[in-house]
């Protein structure tokens, strides 16, 4: 395909979707219960989607327990009664507002890329799904997809795709250049989103042409500003202007919270670290700056798929260690001071690919977190 998804725009809109919604739901009732999120919207990918993202809360659940080494997991009664529980608790769903909205933004971010980008979409799955369990997954998970199913429907009984992540990626590759003509259009699916927060259609995707072509008038200049040889005249040119505007008394102040972020920034290892600044700048330039301070609590804002990526990509697997980053994150008091905690102990320690799509997306989450850039 020669284009991508609008991650920003998508994640900006999928917010005002589910605020939008939540606001009329919440506006009557407390909670928000399972037969009720069945019905919850017109789309029923979203709904469904809501469901998904709950089950596979329960699954992380499930597998931090197992890896309790007292307890014999295996054995068929305690197979069974973990069966029978999660039967119960299906039947008990029961989720405040606070929980349920990034839940619900989730899912409709997630029915926009299968409806735009269905390759994208089952290929994510793919990928974050174990490869032994990969002959499982389709048929486990089929009853979440409403759409685009027939994409998905002949890799089920493919025992000659056996564990490989590539090969199932391939195979859904195949069959969309197959079936692309007669797949329902994108703009018939997410119709009953568009109806509650209109959705602008040229904006789901990026080209990859223009993005390239756009990418220097909206980038560049920034990122010039910000190269360490001219970063000292940039940060005096933002202090001249300030002392126009604002009393004497105050011009000392900021200075100092200026000096103060220079010697933080220059704390991280060029080629290393995350620059904050171009970090700051550059969600700054991009739609996804409206978001800007909307979180208000990292460690209890993260969807499931968030939380499962997260854990897996950028935390070793370690659950604890990334509530911890998070409630860490949380006690900073603006977005360089975050940053500088990850570059201290996650980027170079657990070695992350600073341009990866999981690395960036912690950092948009981050971003999101914090009113200003400190």
């Amino acid at each position: 395909m020669n284009a991508k998804l609008n991650s920003q725009y998508v994640e900006n809109y999928a917010a005002q979707y589910s605020q939008k919604v939540c606001e009329t739901y919440f506006s009557q009732k407390k909670y928000m219960t399972g037969q009720e999120i069945m019905q919850l919207t017109a789309s029923p990918q979203v709904n469904f989607f809501v469901i998904k993202s709950l089950f596979e809360a329960w699954q992380l659940e499930l597998e931090k327990l197992k890896s309790n080494p007292y307890f014999d997991y295996r054995d068929k009664n305690v197979h069974e009664a973990l069966k029978e529980f999660m039967n119960v608790l299906s039947r008990t769903i029961k989720i405040e507002r606070k929980h349920f909205e990034p839940l619900l933004a989730e899912a409709a971010a997630y029915s926009i890329l299968l409806a735009v980008d269905p390759v994208a979409y089952f290929s994510e799955e793919f990928e974050k799904t174990p490869e032994e369990h990969l002959p499982n997954y389709i048929r486990e998970n089929k009853k979440y997809f409403k759409w685009h199913t027939s994409l998905i429907n002949s890799l089920m009984d493919r025992a000659g795709l056996g564990y490989s992540v590539k090969a199932y990626k391939s195979a859904v590759s195949h069959n969309f250049e197959q079936q692309k003509e007669s797949l329902e259009k994108a703009e018939s699916l997410l119709k009953s989103m568009d109806a509650v927060i209109p959705l602008d259609f040229s904006k789901l995707s990026l080209d990859e042409q223009s993005e390239v072509k756009q990418a220097p008038e909206k980038i560049a200049p920034k990122v010039e500003l910000e190269a360490p040889t001219s970063k000292v005249t940039v940060e005096q040119a933002d202090v001249k202007e300030e002392v126009l505007e604002q009393p004497k008394e105050e011009v000392v102040t900021e200075v100092k919270v200026r000096k103060d972020v220079e010697v933080k920034v220059s704390n991280y290892a060029p080629g290393k670290g995350i620059d904050p600044l171009k970090a700051w700048a550059r969600f700054e330039n991009e739609e996804y700056s409206i978001m800007k301070g909307t979180i208000k609590e990292l460690s209890e804002s993260l969807g499931i798929n968030q939380k499962i990526m997260f854990t897996k990509e950028l935390f070793e697997g370690n659950p604890d260690l990334l509530t911890h980053a998070l409630k860490s994150i949380d006690k900073c008091e603006n977005f360089v001071e975050a940053i500088e905690v990850i570059n201290q102990r996650y980027v170079t320690e657990l070695g992350w690919e600073k341009e990866s799509d999981s690395v960036n997306e912690f950092l948009q989450l981050v971003f999101r977190k914090f009113d200003h850039r400190g």
